[in-house]
């Protein structure tokens, strides 16, 4: 199942991985170790053979692939794989046995919590430590400092050493001090998983953006993000690297190899041996409204910006009789409101939103050009308030943000005056397993016999 990538030219290479191994001994009782560092020296001074007192466990295995410069790429597999181990020798905090890596610029990486830090130091001193190693003097840092502050957002807890933050904050702490490195290559290793929604989305449009100029590799189990994030895709697995291809491809294959490990060769071919005897007739599926959806308005702290010429007063979900909702079933007709101020003249004001999941991925949205037809001019200081009525859709469980804008233009030609990250927060808590990115309510599902196929 293996893929290989064309070989890419020297200019072009960010990462070269070339038969890559790490081999670790394992002792089965802390005696072993102490054996083995004096016994096999004694048996060949005695000239009588030796014997190893350890267990070889292979965490990579000939592993081989090249980055370009500006990929991004995501590596997948299941726990144990040895995704974070390939990540370290990458990054140079782990000698791999044998084969080497060659690594064109300057790395930046997001490990497992607790690289990089030194949990007696306050927030302030692991900054300087930390930028200092990635390669940037004290005066750079100084310059940054206010900035890495910024992104972090941890308040009067950068004071305080690094052993009293929780798993979220040094998360804050560490991404923001990668993000302004000025880096090359930036490497992500599921330390993301731990940040709140907001949080989360606020590093994933940095990353969105920085993959613009520069290369990531970026360590996921969640397959959805790889497939909306990533360009290509490095799937291990027992420390073998079973597919290097784009990541619609890998991420498929790995899909039907761990869902045959479950349930064999069905996956495959959906055996039509089974259920020969007589079975009951199926009875209509009834589709339970069971979709919990709990709403906060978050307008007043939303991230964003605006230019002046306009700007968002309020987002809103309601009902037909405009009474606003704080919670869901599932599948409600609703009514999202915007209301918004031209503080000057607009030719063509333009407001529309879109729901991201807590990746960044956008999920669905609209505009309201399309729908005002001609284009609605307005004078300053005039108010405005833009209606969507759609169907709730069925989110899977997760955190989920809106975010609101208002332009000055058509969709594919247009000055945006405001635009507001996280407008409307949406906790989604459901007892049923939801499939997708996002669902739709169905009114009826049911099946029935058409009759013997031979």
């Amino acid at each position: 199942m293996s893929s290989k990538q064309p070989a890419q030219s020297q200019a072009d290479l960010a990462i070269r991985v070339s038969d890559v191994t790490k081999c670790y001994q394992v002792y089965s009782q802390p005696q072993d170790r102490l054996k083995q560092a004096i016994l096999p020296r004694l048996s060949r001074f005695l000239g009588k053979p030796g014997h190893t007192h350890y267990r070889e466990f292979w965490a990579l295995k000939g592993v081989n692939f090249e980055v370009r410069r500006g990929d991004t790429v995501g590596v997948i597999g299941r726990n144990g794989s040895g995704k974070s181990t390939l990540l370290q020798i990458i990054c140079g905090t782990l000698q791999s046995t044998t084969g080497e890596v060659a690594v064109r610029g300057r790395v930046a990486a997001l490990l497992e919590l607790g690289a990089g830090f030194n949990p007696e130091f306050t927030g302030r001193e692991n900054v300087y430590m930390s930028a200092s190693i990635f390669g940037l003097s004290r005066e750079q840092i100084d310059s940054k400092y206010d900035d890495i502050v910024a992104f972090a957002d941890i308040g009067d807890f950068l004071e305080q050493p690094v052993k009293t933050y929780s798993s979220g904050m040094y998360v804050r702490l560490a991404f923001a001090v990668i993000a302004h490195v000025d880096a090359d290559i930036l490497v992500i290793d599921e330390a993301l998983a731990v940040g709140d929604a907001i949080f989360v989305q606020k590093c994933m449009r940095f990353l969105r953006k920085f993959r613009e100029n520069g290369t990531l590799l970026f360590v996921s189990h969640d397959t959805s993000s790889v497939l909306n994030f990533c360009q290509s895709a490095v799937w291990l697995d027992r420390g073998e690297m079973r597919m290097h291809g784009t990541a619609q491809e890998t991420c498929n294959a790995y899909i039907e190899y761990c869902s045959q490990e479950v349930y064999g060769d069905t996956v495959k071919l959906q055996s039509r041996q089974a259920g020969k005897g007589e079975s009951k007739a199926p009875s209509p599926v009834r589709i339970e409204k069971d979709l919990k959806v709990e709403l906060f308005d978050n307008v007043a702290n939303s991230g964003g910006w605006q230019s002046g010429v306009a700007s968002i007063d309020s987002v809103t979900l309601c009902n037909d009789q405009g009474e606003a909702f704080t919670s869901f079933a599932g599948g409600e007709d609703v009514v999202l409101k915007v209301r918004a101020t031209a503080h000057q003249p607009l030719q063509s004001p333009l407001i529309g939103f879109f729901v991201k999941d807590r990746l960044g991925q956008s999920l669905f949205g609209e505009h309201t050009y399309t729908y005002v037809q001609p284009p609605m001019q307005v004078e300053a200081d005039t108010g405005l308030e833009a209606s969507f009525r759609f169907t709730l859709p069925l989110l899977p469980n997760g955190e989920y943000s809106m975010t609101v804008s208002i332009a000055d233009g058509d969709p594919y030609a247009n000055t945006q005056h405001a635009w507001l990250h996280d407008a409307v927060l949406i906790r989604v808590a459901s007892p049923r397993l939801r499939y997708g990115l996002v669902g739709i309510p169905f009114d009826e599902v049911t099946m029935k016999r058409t009759g013997a196929t031979s």
